[in-house]
């Protein structure tokens, strides 16, 4: 944070500040404004500036778009770092602003139609639709990066965005090689700062990412955006806001977390009816499995669902860790057809019949005969267990699969022998 003399008067908070030093220029934010002047916080290191280094003020801070994103690794500057693709894009550009009002409700178009995941549980039980908005809750080392590769490459999309904010810069160049199928990478582009870098540099890189797929989403495409972690950019603006002087509420994430947070994810969902949508997976990490934590907390209540991946299932090889049972969509019931919604209602109860009766199965103390329903829950979990974890041939193909697995618990149903709530 430094501090700038001469701008109360033509300055506000929020407005982007430029320094111009030789060879490069310096951005900030401004933090606070009095009438001695203004702190501002700067995205990069300050070990460069000097007393008396003019300063600059724009209004609203921006940041240059264009299809030239596609295929690159973007800075928190809006600048190429990286190629995988060549430039066949021209020179056009958009100027487009960093904060942005999200689409009105009177204009916002409803959730589009399911989108095919390449993914049994996420074709079935947990279905995206366009233009929905998902949280994926994990904590480190169960498979959070494999799956959102995954999803990127077998989600239907015009274009994907991906922010990497607070990343390891060594995690950034793995997702890129090995992680995010090479074919997507044309319309693909990636946003990053990385963990060794400010907090205000990770808060800029997340709105260069929204700002991009805006952009494309504006042009008419529908967009895939994939942040991770909203729980990095919630603390790149807890250590930001602190410096400012708010005051620390819950795990020291001061009030305004709450509102910087939703305003970012509101941004995203279904766009206007004469443009695109934004479908939008954020993933929120979870120390030590604690969902109640205060970014997962706020988070569960802004967005369309959430999926979790558990440290349990990951620790038996079943990947994609999901644990369906802690899992929501909000899409459902409308994503799907009644028949489909039986067939999701009674898996559920099934899984849950499983759950309740694992202690007793695994010390040997279960007996078939005693709840019809336990035993059909006994008998399928294998199979049920085993749909979670397979690749999908479509999302017709994935139900027919599934009403072939629960076909004994169907007919079990229908004869009364299976509670039907």
């Amino acid at each position: 944070m430094i501090s700038l003399a001469g701008i109360s008067h033509a300055s506000g908070i929020g407005d982007s500040v430029i320094i111009e030093k030789p060879g490069q220029h310096l951005i900030g934010e401004i933090m606070t404004v009095t009438g001695d002047g203004a702190k501002v916080l700067m995205y990069s290191s300050t070990d460069a500036l000097r007393i008396g280094d003019r300063a600059y003020v724009s209004h609203q801070d921006h940041v240059e778009v264009g299809d030239h994103w596609l295929g690159a690794l973007i800075d928190y500057r809006g600048q190429v770092q990286m190629r995988r693709v060549p430039d066949v894009s021209g020179s056009r550009t958009v100027i487009a602003p960093l904060h942005r009002d999200p689409v009105s409700p009177a204009e916002r178009k409803p959730l589009g139609p399911r989108l095919p995941t390449q993914l049994n549980v996420t074709d079935t039980l947990l279905p995206i639709c366009r233009g929905q908005r998902i949280g994926l809750f994990a904590g480190s080392g169960v498979g959070k990066s494999t799956l959102l590769g995954r999803l990127a490459g077998g989600m239907s999309a015009d274009r994907v965005v991906i922010a990497l904010i607070g990343e390891r810069s060594r995690e950034v160049q793995e997702f890129i090689d090995s992680v995010l199928p090479p074919e997507i990478l044309p319309k693909t582009t990636i946003v990053a700062a990385t963990a060794s870098e400010p907090p205000g540099a990770k808060k800029r890189a997340a709105y260069c990412a929204m700002a991009a797929a805006e952009y494309y989403r504006d042009q008419g495409h529908s967009v895939l955006l994939l942040f991770d972690s909203l729980t990095r950019f919630a603390e790149a603006h807890r250590e930001t806001a602190l410096m400012a002087g708010e005051t620390p509420a819950l795990n020291a994430f001061p009030p305004s977390t709450v509102r910087v947070v939703s305003e970012l994810a509101e941004r995203t969902g279904p766009g206007a009816k004469t443009s695109g949508d934004i479908t939008a997976i954020f993933s929120v990490l979870v120390a030590g499995s604690d969902f109640e934590e205060p970014v997962a907390d706020m988070v569960r209540g802004i967005l369309d669902g959430h999926i979790v991946l558990s440290r349990k299932i990951a620790e038996r090889g079943h990947y994609p860790a999901i644990d369906v049972l802690r899992s929501v969509s909000r899409s459902l019931p409308t994503a799907a057809t009644d028949e489909q919604n039986d067939m999701l209602q009674l898996f559920r109860r099934l899984m849950t019949t499983y759950e309740e009766i694992a202690p007793m199965v695994r010390a040997g103390l279960f007996e078939f005969g005693t709840d019809p329903q336990a035993d059909l829950a006994h008998a399928l979990h294998k199979g049920l267990d085993q749909f979670l974890t397979e690749p999908s041939n479509g999302i017709e193909m994935s139900f027919d699969y599934l009403k072939g697995l629960l076909m004994p618990a169907l007919e079990a149903k229908a004869a009364g022998n299976v509670e039907a709530r």
